[in-house]
């Protein structure tokens, strides 16, 4: 095999000029992909169409109104909101939300529909008809009315009075970036418009359709920022650890056009959205690729310091690592094609993205690489002599304890793996983006002072075309709001119940006796039909009852819930539902149970992902190394760094989100960049040259030692990088790998070592056993 590789690697320096125009034409090509990319804003997009929570949300999306929603949230820095004055206000806000693109329907206070008895008839208008005509007693009046109505009350308005909400409802076209556009910069326009006129009152905006927007923000940050600051930082590192400008330079090259053909063609020419995860992949392709560029940098560079030209060292670099470099770029591609199996499509396309990329780093770094530094002028620095007189030394301390190492590391292991139980999954989609975006600080304002933006509703059944209208039915539902509302997690609850209660209580006369579910199905229709043909143009009743007036919507909004408190609430409901009314128990929707559960339901997908990964590249391990024993040893140091890394997280926290079932299948592929390159150093000494464990291990130290800890800092910054993102999943899942990764170089530079002295020691001396003495001949 080294002998093609060598003719090869002399070909690349003979055509070095033709090899970097082709490459430079294949890159382009690719590149120029980037002009179709386009984002994704939808927070559906985040779950598969098979996904039991999306199709049970969208069935109560086409059965009711749109679930989408703007809300903007005001309070008065001092006083309560219900003066003449700021009641005003609030109509101003309600009257410019109806011109909001896509609205069809704005609830507030001053349009709260307020049915009252004149005489025998019903009168429904709005709760505010005149805001300028009011006085103080009257502004204090609608305050009590509205504390009074249960439908409104910490829902439109806290409980004392110094917090409302403007809430509009869009039908937004699907994952539409343009409609979401101007439906946003309408809704900021008009909240920047009420902090000038009004100084002495806080606006604040959000509701799923600022959701959507934070989403395509969030992305657009990351490759606006992230990008640009890893491509300095890889300079910097390259260039400090080498002290190669030529070979930082190139090195440069190679991670750029890996970066921008793996976005150009999977993003461009396969028309794949970009998400905020997937916004990742460009941060993640320009680590990878540097890995790959690094170990034949160095090698050449060191080689040159020994003695070799340039042209020599190129070729015995690319000899060398050919195998390496070519095994950890498909292990690599392997761990991230794994995330196909994930319940999320956004890491489906990181995955891709970045497998692609972790493909195109390899080709270019063994053909375009090699190619310019044949060009350019490099001259070998004496840094990395001494980096490599570092490395030999460290080998020599591992050698002279191995027993001790062993025992420390596994015990450390263990030691971590115990705290892994502590950990439990917890997904809050407004915490899925830190303070920098207005989406979470809007959002963690409103729920504290009014209402959350968590939500979950049940339809209802009645069983019969008209059943809304059945006393039963009805006494029923309002049986079960009344239990929720008992519920410590539940904020407000919003039912059909209470209003059929309300205009019963209208029909007679305003008694407050009468404030019950109507006696007679009859006469329950028959108010009914009244109230909802003196209901205004789009406050109907539309958003709580179906077409067919079968089934009724039942919404709870919700504090600040996580996964497990949402699974005894719901829970609960359907004990409460089983046992009170079975005709009537469904299963809940909303973006809070999707959301609420992508964690365990991409846990499930991804342990057969990780498997399926963990299986192929360690087949891909044990053929390259062409030895058994050696490819079970590379298990250990495989599987624990995952382990050990989510055992220190333990010890700091005990919640993670859906991002923790990505970390493995992600680190994967990296962490075995190490194994690989140090395994077949120690092959080739222990087993080809005849060398002693310990001398394979030293061998193993100084021709490979110092590449590996350089390309793993380079991972470890790289993936660093992305903690800053204000994408909680994409920083956390940066933390993460990047804590993987370095964890990986402690075990293969310590525990990785001191197996393979003790294993191959046990096996020199059963070689050098004396062999029983043959029987005599006869």
């Amino acid at each position: 095999m080294n002998g093609w590789i060598v003719s090869y690697a002399k070909a690349i320096i003979k055509l070095r000029w033709l090899v970097v125009l082709l490459c430079l034409g294949g890159v382009l090509f690719l590149a120029s992909g980037g002009r179709f990319i386009q984002f994704s804003n939808d927070y559906r997009y985040f779950f598969t169409e098979q996904n039991p929570n999306l199709r049970a949300f969208e069935q109560l999306e086409r059965t009711y109104t749109s679930p989408d929603t703007l809300l903007w949230v005001m309070r008065p820095h001092e006083g309560k909101i219900t003066t003449p004055e700021r009641l005003a206000i609030i109509e101003e806000i309600t009257e410019r939300a109806w011109q909001t693109p896509f609205s069809i329907r704005v609830d507030s206070l001053t349009n709260y529909q307020h049915t009252s008895a004149d005489g025998d008839d019903l009168t429904v208008r709005d709760l505010i008809d005149v805001p300028d005509t009011l006085n103080d007693a009257g502004a204090r009046a609608i305050g009590e009315i509205a504390l009074n109505e249960p439908i409104i009350a910490d829902r439109l308005i806290s409980d004392d009075q110094t917090t409302t909400a403007i809430v509009a409802t869009l039908r937004m076209p699907r994952d539409d970036m343009a409609a979401t556009t101007k439906a946003i910069e309408h809704a900021r326009a008009l909240l920047a418009d009420m902090r000038e006129k009004h100084p002495d009152i806080r606006f604040e905006l959000t509701g799923s359709v600022a959701l959507s927007n934070s989403f395509s923000e969030a992305a657009q940050a990351d490759l606006s920022t992230l990008t640009p600051a890893m491509y300095i930082v890889l300079a910097l590192v390259v260039f400090l650890l080498t002290r190669s400008l030529s070979g930082t330079l190139a090195t440069l090259f190679v991670v750029t056009f890996s970066a921008v053909a793996a976005m150009g063609l999977v993003m461009g020419w396969f028309g794949v959205k970009l998400t905020p995860p997937s916004s990742g992949a460009p941060t993640i392709i320009l680590t990878i690729a540097v890995a790959d560029s690094i170990h034949i940098l160095v090698t050449m560079l060191v080689q040159m310091r020994k003695g070799m030209t340039k042209h020599e060292a190129i070729v015995e670099s690319l000899r060398v690592n050919w195998g390496p470099v070519f095994l950890t770029s498909v292990t690599t591609a392997i761990g991230f094609a794994s995330l196909n199996f994930s319940d999320a499509p956004p890491f489906r396309d990181l995955g891709n993205t970045a497998a692609v990329g972790a493909l195109i780093a390899w080709a270019l770094s063994v053909s375009f690489l090699p190619a310019m530094l044949a060009i350019l002028p490099v001259t070998a620095k004496g840094a990395l002599v001494k980096q490599n007189e570092w490395m030999e030394s460290f080998a020599e301390k591992v050698i002279a304890r191995p027993r001790i190492i062993l025992v420390v590391m596994l015990a450390l292991i263990a030691g971590l793996t115990a705290f892994l139980p502590r950990l439990t999954f917890n997904d809050r989609f407004v915490e899925y983006f830190d303070d920098r975006m207005e989406f979470r600080v809007a959002s963690d304002w409103a729920a504290d002072h009014l209402t959350g933006i968590y939500q979950v509703s049940y339809s209802l059944p009645s069983g019969e075309t008209g059943g809304v209208s059945n006393p039963d039915y009805v006494s029923k539902v309002e049986a079960f709001a009344n239990y929720m509302r008992t519920q410590p997690e539940v904020v407000h609850v919003s039912s059909f119940s209470d209003v059929i209660k309300r205009i019963n209580k209208s029909m007679h006369g305003d008694r407050e006796e009468y404030y019950r579910v109507p006696d007679d199905r009859q006469m329950a229709a028959q108010f009914l039909l009244l109230y909802e043909m003196s209901l205004p143009y789009g406050l109907d009743l539309n958003d709580q009852i179906n077409v067919d007036k079968s089934s009724t919507k039942l919404t709870l909004t919700l504090s600040d819930i996580s996964t497990t408190e949402m699974q005894d609430l719901i829970n609960r409901g359907d004990a409460w539902l089983a046992e009170n009314a079975p005709d009537m128990r469904v299963y809940p929707a909303g973006q809070a149970v999707m959301f609420a559960f992508i964690g365990r339901s991409n846990f499930d997908a991804m342990t057969t992902g990780t498997a399926v990964a963990l299986l192929l590249i360690s087949l891909c391990l044990m053929l390259a190394l062409r030895n058994l024993k050696l490819g079970i040893i590379s298990l250990v140091p495989n599987l624990t760094p995952p382990i050990a890394a989510f055992g220190i997280l333990a010890l700091f926290t005990t919640e993670v989100g859906f991002w923790s079932t990505f970390v493995i299948a992600t680190a994967l592929g990296l962490i075995v960049d190490a194994t690989v390159h140090f395994l077949s150093k120690y092959r080739r000494a222990n087993i080809e040259q005849g060398k002693s464990p310990e001398d394979s291990v030293r061998y193993a130290f100084s021709t490979v030692g110092t590449a590996l800890w350089v390309s793993t800092l380079v991972l470890v910054i790289g993936f660093a990088i992305l903690a800053l993102s204000p994408f909680k999943v994409n920083a956390m899942l940066g933390i993460m790998v990047a804590l993987t990764v370095a964890v990986a170089l402690i075990i293969d530079f310590l525990l990785l070592p001191a197996l393979l002295i003790i294993t191959g020691k046990k096996r020199q001396l059963a070689d050098q056993a004396p062999q029983p003495a043959s029987a005599p001949a006869e």
